[in-house]
């Protein structure tokens, strides 16, 4: 795993409006004394070399000492497809000679300690270009293991063709999935209400009861 480990990087996606949670940042609410911002980086900072924040505006409101942060280049919040271009560009300019990032969400507190490992293992066994996780019978598009080096193909979709939909793009490549039990959690479970906060503020204490912490690095 360590040498995996040396050849990803990990992009977190926190651009999103939280309309549901009536705006701000979702990553930024408590859980069980933490951010949820922090469980995400807590679960895939021991996976990676290196963890961004991609935020999409006002990058001021992250404090900056305590994440790397990866801007959208794209006005007009353009959504996460711009998230995973910011990621790989913010890789190939910091991180030199990665290969790979693996881009998760702001709000899926509940990721599997071997996300990365399972994804590239998919990647590998099957010839693929790129990755994505499943559960529960369904695809998480934006969970996903991009390669590097198709960064102005992703750049070139977004802004001369307008392609804003993550399928579109990865529709023209050939997409490994990587299954992951939902059983007793779904590592997918996201926040976008505050009943589905209420409940990962439960399902949390249920795994603290059942496992320790993830150890953070």
């Amino acid at each position: 795993m360590s040498a995996l480990r040396n050849d990803v990087a990990g992009t977190v996606l926190a651009g999103g409006l939280a309309r549901r949670m009536g705006g701000g940042d979702k990553g930024m609410l408590d859980l069980g004394g933490r951010s949820i911002l922090d469980h995400v980086i807590a679960r895939l900072r021991p996976q990676v070399r290196m963890v961004a924040v991609n935020v999409n505006d006002d990058v001021s409101r992250f404090d900056s000492s305590v994440f790397s942060l990866a801007p959208d280049m794209l006005p007009g919040r353009p959504g996460p497809l711009a998230g995973v271009l910011a990621g790989l560009d913010w890789t190939f300019a910091n991180v030199p000679g990665l290969h790979w990032i693996v881009t998760v969400p702001t709000d899926t507190p509940f990721l599997p300690v071997d996300l990365v490992e399972r994804l590239f293992a998919a990647v590998k066994t099957s010839g693929a270009d790129m990755a994505c996780a499943a559960s529960a019978g369904r695809r998480h598009p934006v969970v996903g293991l991009w390669p590097v080096h198709l960064r102005n193909e992703l750049r070139q979709a977004l802004i001369m063709e307008g392609v804003r939909k993550i399928d579109s793009w990865t529709g023209r490549y050939r997409v490994a999935e990587a299954s992951f039990s939902d059983n007793p959690v779904d590592p997918f479970f996201n926040i976008n209400t505050p009943e589905d906060l209420a409940t990962a503020r439960t399902l949390l204490m249920s795994l603290e009861c059942h496992q320790p912490d993830v150890a953070e690095t």
